[in-house]
């Protein structure tokens, strides 16, 4: 059964069509490009699935009593409106063209499928806690639809990494508190945002930060391409902005120590007799 067209210009898609000429299409790299526009398109009925939004909302009963899983990707890229469709998808213009310019287009892809996943994973788990403590069963009928809980998720990557402070609402905080303090702010201004959902991203940009994430992502890089896109050892800092210049740096800075220490002599160098007699009066002197 084909899905209700939305209308084509709407409000929020007359200001997203705006936005996206001012910006400049050339602007916007691919795959953030095609993020926007695929999910534009679907809201408005361009792409047509068999399905309505508000069917595959993400909620922590759909999943693990109806074991519906298919929303845990098809709910992050429905929208309930055309102005929630517009600031997601200007959000996501925003810290695409810094993200996937940082990582490259096949890392950045590879991060939003993980992030969409493993954010619906953790709004699901995040419900399922809240009916345990709460003994409140409403948690795990709370549907969320949109790509908020993405959006914060990649907003941790952003703002842990760049360092500084940052304007919010005329209060200037930490970068990396910066996401925190959006989360309460959004949920005071618009109660009916889910904050559960926004929750959800923010923990699985920390995970990315500093957990399993990473590993994850960079092991899915190397399948795709054979090899690793970055060193999943080196500290962020390096991995962010200083990328090839400070690996050659890294490796240079690295051999002089070992050089100067021995750590790279050969273990078979052989030195003739009066060599050896003079190292050991020198060690002895």
């Amino acid at each position: 059964m084909p899905r209700r067209r939305q209308p084509l210009m709407s409000y929020g898609i007359f200001l997203l069509a705006h936005d996206l000429f001012r910006t400049g299409f050339q602007h916007i790299p691919p795959v953030t490009l095609l993020a926007v526009l695929a999910q534009a398109a679907l809201f408005v009925g361009i792409i047509n699935p068999p399905w309505e939004g508000y069917e595959v909302c993400l909620s922590g009963e759909s999943i693990l009593y109806y074991k519906d899983y298919r929303r845990l990707i098809l709910s992050a890229i429905e929208h309930a409106d055309d102005l929630h469709l517009y600031h997601n998808m200007v959000s996501l213009i925003l810290k695409g063209r810094t993200l996937e310019s940082r990582y490259g287009s096949l890392k950045f892809s590879v991060i939003l499928l993980v992030f969409m996943t493993s954010t619906s994973g953790m709004y699901v788990a995040l419900s399922k806690a809240l009916y345990m403590y709460f003994d409140d069963y409403s948690y795990m009928k709370q549907c969320a639809i949109g790509f908020s809980g993405v959006l914060f998720a990649l907003k941790v990557l952003t703002t842990f990494e760049g360092g500084g402070t940052r304007w919010i609402h005329g209060f200037e905080v930490p970068s990396k508190l910066s996401v925190w303090v959006e989360l309460l702010i959004i949920h005071i201004l618009v109660p009916r945002s889910s904050f559960i959902g926004h929750l959800a991203g923010i923990l699985v940009g920390i995970l990315y930060m500093f957990g399993p994430l990473r590993i994850i992502v960079d092991s899915l890089c190397y399948l795709l391409r054979g090899r690793l896109f970055f060193d999943i050892g080196r500290p962020s800092y390096y991995r962010s902005y200083t990328y090839d210049h400070g690996t050659s740096s890294f490796h240079q800075s690295s051999g002089y120590r070992q050089e100067a220490y021995g750590w790279n002599r050969d273990l078979h160098e052989e030195f003739d007799e009066d060599e050896l007699r003079r190292r050991r009066l020198h060690r002895f002197s």
